[in-house]
């Protein structure tokens, strides 16, 4: 694992080039979001999405993977038609902790075992990831940095997530100490907007 320093308000682009580069030709990472730490992949990285499964132990749907994207114009070309009630609930909400589940389309269901019929979409306020999104050749696909053996551990120290994960993940993108706190979810694919999960975004 390559461990890379970058300053959370003003990251260096050159880097994040190079950082995006590695990932555009298949490589996987951790990095900091507005909430916990996340280990990702390029979203048209098949193995590199089944390596992050074994790397956490889960199976793909236990991973609860989520699309990283830039902005709601990005979120769109990978979900069926968003509704105009949670278009306006996401521009309300976004960049910021929520994850909100809508219906993926055929191009994104190609890249998981499982068809995957609905999927995460996340719009961090992170200028790390702001700035990582303009090299990346499509969205980051990622989970959650958290193991569960009886109690559910999230990993919020980039040293202990160097220790942890040095022989199994490529890059580690420290920004410093993270959020011990996940996002909130909505659940977008039904009628009604349906909270799952509250967690560090609030709700109304």
């Amino acid at each position: 694992m390559q461990r890379i320093f970058f300053h959370d308000k003003n990251p260096n682009k050159r880097d994040l080039k190079e950082v995006a580069d590695r990932i555009n030709k298949g490589e996987i990472i951790i990095f900091p979001t507005d909430t916990i730490y996340a280990l990702g992949c390029l979203m048209t990285n098949k193995a590199g999405i089944e390596r992050i499964c074994r790397i956490l132990d889960k199976k793909e749907k236990q991973a609860k993977m989520s699309l990283i994207c830039p902005n709601i114009s990005v979120i769109s070309q990978y979900t069926q038609q968003i509704d105009n009630n949670v278009f306006k609930t996401m521009k309300r909400y976004l960049p910021g902790p929520y994850t909100f589940i809508l219906k993926s389309n055929n191009y994104v269901q190609k890249f998981f075992k499982n068809n995957k019929e609905e999927i995460g979409v996340r719009i961090p306020n992170n200028e790390i990831l702001d700035g990582l999104a303009e090299f990346l050749d499509a969205p980051l696909i990622s989970t959650s940095l958290n193991t569960e053996d009886g109690i559910q551990k999230y990993f919020t120290d980039p040293d202990e997530i160097e220790q942890t994960f040095q022989h199994t993940v490529d890059i580690l993108i420290d920004g410093g100490i993270g959020d011990n706190a996940e996002s909130t979810v909505l659940d977008c694919t039904g009628e009604e907007i349906e909270l799952i999960r509250e967690g560090k975004g609030e709700v109304d």
